[in-house]
């Protein structure tokens, strides 16, 4: 059994800063692309970054610049450094991975329960 966990949200001025985790615990063999999401009420779920199994990185426009995502694999842990965070930051976020529980080929995708984040102006 899998599970990922955020954490490291909060209540941040704009202009500040949080850096997410998402932690893979469980029977994981492996952890594959992870991908980070947001919802902001009202909203759909926009894809925020791509964080890549060679450790590549990519970033949707609005955030590009401002966010960093790396991992560390030893640690089954994947982050999202968040700076000059600005109020339409605002939202829940939550981290997607694809994650091979045993040494078969086949990954299975994996959710976290989602970490809220408040930028205030």
């Amino acid at each position: 059994q899998v599970q990922l966990v955020e954490s490291g949200g909060g209540l941040v001025q704009a202009g500040g800063s949080l850096r997410l985790s998402c932690a893979a615990s469980g029977t994981v063999f492996k952890i594959d692309d992870v991908r980070w999401y947001r919802q902001a009420p009202g909203k759909l779920r926009e894809l925020v970054a791509n964080i890549y199994s060679d450790g590549s990185t990519s970033y949707t426009d609005s955030v590009s610049g401002r966010f960093t995502g790396s991992r560390d694999d030893a640690k089954k842990t994947v982050y999202l450094q968040m700076n000059s965070l600005k109020p339409e930051d605002t939202a829940v976020y939550y981290c997607n991975a694809d994650i091979h529980p045993t040494v078969a080929p086949r990954s299975y995708d994996y959710w976290g329960q989602g970490t809220q984040v408040t930028v205030s102006s």
